[in-house]
């Protein structure tokens, strides 16, 4: 019987285990070591001999941890069925097409291709809870584990599943009804990640012709000057070609940023504001709609305009499904992209979003040029300070320059302060009402914690 946990992960961050490929916990054999961990936990939950699905992004490290990884999960008496690149949401879409018990991407999201990162998914295509990711850790640790070795017949084994790519696109072409009635052009900018492995199968299932950029991967350029984190590219694309629509992906393509035709960023906030007002209409809302701390107060008192209610979660798109389910609302959300939508999907689908945003912005008659100007949100400022190597913020410190931050804004404004669990970074982020006042408080709070600063 596996034990409840209620100590913190230390291998596992927000989004699975990442580091510098071939290097700390992204080496082949950590990797083999953390494959066989994840298997004992399912045996031990009751699963003796589980089917598996491995899907990867395009990082040029990828195929050597898939085999690392693979190969830990087969000598743990797995069934390993390998899907090659595909996006994060694809590896959830079919772990349930191929009823499998589990599954596991290898990819660090939009994180440089210098990076990759393991994280698992469990039946239902969810993201592990802490609690499960813990006991994994403590699996990890044990030495008995390495000793655990099923024989003979035992022994897992691996294949390759074909077309799954092309099932993943039939899939999202049939949720978002092949994309009736889109905007008269539009350019995709899949991150050079795996969205360039899917969406010229999607474009031609739904009987689109639009141009892609970001799209010619060689396993060193993902994320590198494109996607989400360099959304400027795509600006520039959409205003210079005169697109009426942009959109980005990240490297794993969970993630989505639109553009409209004058170049303002159409991000996670306004996307939830359309999906959550078509929704109520047609009945599908659930109890509301689930939204980040980061999310900017704006898109509450939108919401709150049409009697919409919006719950709050930590960051991270794993708390997001935790208050989904918790609250019981079929819409959840991060303002950087990530997007749940209950019953279609079990993870943020970027390319399912994009279709479902532009049918809902159609059925409720709305002009995507004009969102931006109707949804002028709180003035945000997010500042990153790197860490030197293996420091972390001490809890106390913290929230004592939170409370000294929130002194100085007088009650008009919220401070979140926050170590990232992906990367060597102190995420600092202000929102005031006044920008003067937003922009005092960040120098503030860059200048306190610049002792912990990587020189």
């Amino acid at each position: 019987m596996l034990k409840e946990n209620i100590k913190e992960r230390c291998l596992f961050g927000t989004d699975g285990v990442r580091d510098l490929a071939n290097q700390g916990m992204m080496t082949p054999e950590m990797a083999l070591r953390l494959g066989r961990a994840y298997i004992r936990y399912l045996v031990e939950s009751g699963i003796p001999r589980p089917r598996i699905v491995v899907g990867r992004d395009t990082r040029k490290s990828g195929m050597m941890l898939e085999s690392a990884l693979s190969s830990g999960m087969a000598s743990a008496g797995a069934e390993v069925l390998l899907l090659g690149v595909i996006p994060t949401p694809g590896v959830s879409f079919a772990i349930q097409n191929l009823a499998a018990e589990g599954g596991a991407v290898i990819s660090a999201s939009h994180n440089p291709a210098e990076y990759n990162g393991i994280k698992f998914l469990d039946g239902q295509g969810f993201k592990l809870s802490d609690n499960a990711e813990i006991t994994i850790e403590d699996i990890f640790g044990d030495s008995f584990t390495d000793e655990w070795r099923p024989g003979g017949a035992s022994i897992g084994g691996i294949r390759r599943i074909p077309n799954m790519l092309e099932n993943y696109a039939k899939r999202i072409a049939s949720l978002s009804e092949y994309g009736e009635n889109l905007p008269p052009s539009m350019v995709f900018d899949c991150a050079h990640g795996a969205a360039a492995s899917v969406m010229p199968i999607l474009l031609k299932e739904i009987g689109a012709s639009f141009s892609l950029i970001g799209a010619e991967s060689n396993g060193l350029n993902i994320n590198e000057s494109v996607g989400v984190m360099y959304i400027e590219h795509l600006v520039k694309n959409v205003i210079n070609n005169k697109y009426s629509v942009g959109v980005a992906y990240d490297g794993d393509a969970d993630r989505v940023l639109m553009v409209d035709s004058l170049g303002r960023i159409i991000d996670g906030d306004i996307m939830l504001w359309v999906l959550g007002r078509w929704l109520a209409a047609k009945g599908g809302l659930g109890s509301g709609v689930v939204a980040t701390v980061m999310s900017n107060r704006v898109l509450e008192e939108k919401l709150a305009e049409d009697g919409i209610q919006l719950f709050r979660c930590p960051v991270g798109d794993r708390y997001v499904l935790e208050k989904m389910k918790e609250s019981e609302a079929c819409l959840g959300g991060e303002q950087s992209g990530h997007i749940v939508v209950f019953p279609y999907t079990n993870t943020g689908d970027g390319l399912f979003t994009t279709f479902l945003f532009l049918k809902a912005c159609n059925a409720l008659d709305e002009n995507i040029d004009t969102l931006a100007d109707r949804f002028k949100p709180y003035p945000q400022q997010l500042k990153n300070i790197k860490l030197a190597a293996g420091i972390t913020v001490e809890r106390e410190f913290i929230q004592n320059a939170t409370a000294e931050a929130e002194l100085r804004l007088e009650g008009r404004g919220r401070v979140l302060i926050r170590n990232s669990g992906t990367e060597p970074l102190l995420r600092l982020f202000v929102e005031a009402a006044d920008e003067e006042l937003m922009k005092k408080t960040m120098l503030y709070l860059m200048d306190i914690f610049r002792v912990y600063a990587k020189e």
